[in-house]
Parts: structure tokens; sequence; C-alpha cells
């Protein structure tokens, strides 16, 4: 595993150049801090990986990941497009600058008004049912109006169960079985379907359930091409590539990564007739890829408790980081302030000891981490949550009446705060007490 992890000379953790130290002293904590260039060297790897073997490639980045609007500006400058699964993330990703034909729309369970609110947008629109096949048709006119479907290809992977969106448990897509009649289900309404999506799962390391995933999708594209005579102008292979939190998970190779799934999806084109003079576009889209280690949640310790077992108490909890509660995920802890030797900390170090990292809300499954092995904790150090870059502000909530932390960017040492931190008064900005209630 690369922590990203680097130590400047006071033995002080650094991020974009910044000392982590003088970063919370500076901001307070709990605090997010993201580095930009990070972001933009992500982005960079993927995209050039991909168009060295297959140059009619995009990338959507999958901004429930992170919507903060300077992370979507960075993504945006880069040449990014959107993959957007709310009307929000419409609205977040168009207010930052993405044109309409940047942004792909892929909802689930959809309302009529999202529907129309989207229309309104000129985003391009990736159906998930007939349901909202049939429901689009008398929201717009389908008259050669452009579509996709996300189709389940009974393909899943993810690093938890709550994280496979293919198979025949989830939720997503419409039936393998039943592509070619929904396809020309949506001609026979007038509609112009030019695209097929899919998606199998999120925090993949593993590259054969994605490549499986291609070849079926492919499949599917290729039946649907044959049997319902549609030109696809892209072909959509999902996101889902994760990044390593455990310290014996590595980074996903993405040149022979790319290599191979560029190789299957050109073999499939040419094997059912679609490598004519304009194929198709190859999108994926990564999310937490890009922008999961680009990012630290710094959290300061506040309690030493010697109950049962050893808790190291700090000053935020799952309301700031929820995927160890929800999910059970891992995420690496440094001593931001003893990061000398962090690297190399292992149950065998002296002076290290096993311990809990609790959080401070009030809930049992509030802990960042079980049997830890930390450098002696001291009440006043400065813990890095590592890789909280996705699903952290996203996931984020005011539990406990607990405000939502700042974030911070840095970029080659320098500082800029992108999001205030709440106060008490931002808990109940938007509530309304009727007037019998009042005293």
């Amino acid at each position: 595993m690369d922590l990203n992890l680097k130590v400047n000379q006071k033995g002080h953790m650094d991020i974009g150049g910044a000392d982590t130290v003088e970063l919370a002293e500076e901001y307070g904590t709990p605090l997010y801090v993201i580095d930009e260039d990070r972001i933009r060297d992500n982005y960079k790897r993927v995209y050039n990986a991909f168009t060295k073997y297959y140059s009619d490639f995009k990338i959507l980045y999958a901004c429930k990941a992170n919507t903060n609007l300077s992370v979507m500006r960075i993504l945006e400058e880069e040449g990014s497009c959107v993959d957007a699964v709310s009307p929000g993330e419409v609205y977040t990703s168009l207010k930052t600058g993405f044109s309409p034909d940047r942004i792909l729309f892929t909802g689930n369970n959809v309302t009529n008004e999202e529907l129309k609110y989207v229309d309104g947008t000129g985003v391009r629109i990736n159906l998930d049912s007939i349901s909202q096949l049939k429901r689009l048709s008398k929201v717009v006119d389908p008259e050669g109006y452009k579509i996709s479907f996300r189709v389940n290809p009974m393909v899943g992977a993810g690093h938890h169960e709550h994280c496979i969106t293919g198979g025949e448990m989830s939720k997503f897509g419409i039936k393998e079985s039943e592509a070619v009649e929904v396809y020309q289900m949506a001609k026979d309404m007038g509609f112009n379907p030019i695209g097929m999506h899919t998606h199998i799962g999120s925090g993949i390391l593993d590259p054969e359930p994605f490549k499986l995933a291609t070849t079926v999708l492919m499949d599917i594209a290729g039946k649907v091409a044959q049997g319902a005579d549609i030109d696809f102008e892209f072909l959509d292979l999902g996101g889902g590539l994760g990044i390593p939190y455990e310290p014996e998970e590595n980074l996903l190779d993405i040149d022979p990564f790319a290599e191979e799934i560029t190789g299957i999806f050109k073999s499939k084109l040419s094997e059912y007739g679609m490598d004519g003079a304009k194929k198709p576009y190859m999108y994926i889209e990564p999310g937490r890829y890009l922008v999961g280690d680009a990012a630290i949640l710094l959290s300061r310790v506040n309690t030493i408790k010697e109950s049962y077992r050893k808790f190291i108490g700090v000053d935020s909890g799952f309301n700031t980081l929820l995927r160890p509660a929800m999910y059970g995920s891992y995420h690496h802890i440094v001593v931001a302030n003893k990061a000398k030797d962090a690297k190399e900390i292992n149950e065998n170090t002296p002076g290290v000891e096993k311990i809990d990292v609790a959080g401070n809300v009030c809930e049992s499954g509030d802990l960042f981490a079980r049997d830890r092995i930390l450098p002696k904790v001291e009440e006043g150090d400065l813990l890095a949550i590592m890789n909280a870059g996705a699903y952290s502000f996203s996931m984020a909530s005011q539990y406990n009446s607990r405000p939502r932390p700042a974030e911070v960017l840095v970029s080659d040492g320098k500082s800029e705060i992108i999001r205030e931190r709440e106060t008490y008064e931002d808990l109940y900005n938007n509530q309304i007490v009727p007037k019998r209630l009042e005293k």
C-alpha cells in the first residue's frame, strides 16, 4: 500500500506541501484537507492510460464521491465529464461549469418532476427501468429524443454487499434478457437510443470482475445493435475502480488494466460489426479512484480512556466519516504530529500499542478502528485518517446536532478554505417553529 505519506523535517505529516499540524492549528478540527495536485494526477493517470489504447474515450467523474465545488472545478478544468445520479448533482455540475453535453444523468426510482427538471437542463438521460421510459415519454416529445439505458449484466463485485450494483439482487438497471426488447420499445415510441451503461459495484481492486462485466456488456450491446438496429454513440462501462485502504492492498495498476479493458472493447466492436467509420465512445465512471486518496480527515485526540479496553477518543465521529460504521471499512490512521516512522510501524515495533479509536457520537458503532496498532498516543495528538476524499463529506450529517467540519484545499504548500465550518446556528437555519409553539 502506498500511503501517499510525506513527512517534513519537524516529523509532521505533510499533505500537498502543507504541514498538517499547522493546518489543524489554523483551521481547527475536525478538518477535511484536500490535495489538489493529487486529484489532477489521478485524473491524468486514468485518461492517459486509456487513450493510449482507445482514443474515443471519456472519463465521467462519479461525483457522488465528492461534490465540493472546488473539487468539481478542478476536474472540469482537466476535461472530465460527469456521472450524476440525482437532480442535485446535475445542478451542482452545471453550477461548476460543466456543459450539459458533458453530464450523463443516471437516476434510480426517479419521479416525473425530476425527469422534467433534468430534461429542462439539456442533460442526457440514462434510463434505469421500463417505468422510467414510459413516464419519460409523457414528459418529453419522444421523437428523436436521445436516451440510453442502464443494463444489469448479472455480474457484481465490490468491497461490501451494499456496494454491489450488478447481479440478481441488485435494484439497478434493466435485465440483460430484455435489453433488445426494451431498446426496440424505445424506438417504437420515437426515442433515439444511442447509449448503453452498466455498473457492477464499488471499491474494486481485482480487474477480473471488471473485465467480465465489460465482456458481458459488449455482448449485450452487440445483440442490441443487431437485434434492434441501434447505432451506439457510447458504451459506458461504469465505475467502481478501488483504491487501497488496508496496508496489504496495492493500487490498481492502471496501464495494463486499461490495455486489457480496451482490448476486450475493441474485439467486441469488431465481433458485432460496431467498428465502422464512427466507433462508439468508451466511457468509464471513476469516483473514488480520482478523489479518495486525495484527502485526509484531521481529528484531535481529546480523551485517553482505560476501560475494559483502551480507547483513544477524538473530536469527530461517524457524522464526519461514515464508512467504518456503515461498511466496516478500514481507514489507515497516522499520528500526524509523530509521523516520522508511520510507514514502518507494526506490532513488534517498540513503544506501540493496540488501541480502539473512538468518535464523539453517542452510538456504540462510532469507532474509526478496533485493535489498531499506533505509537503511544497522548491527549492533544493529531490523527490523520487517510483516504477521506470519497464518501466522507458527501455522506456527512449533523447527527447528534454536531455541525459539519470545514474543508481546506492545499496546493504547493498553500491552503485555502473551500467550505466554512458549520455553526450551531446552521443546525436550525431552515426550521420554522409555529407561532403557537413559540415561547
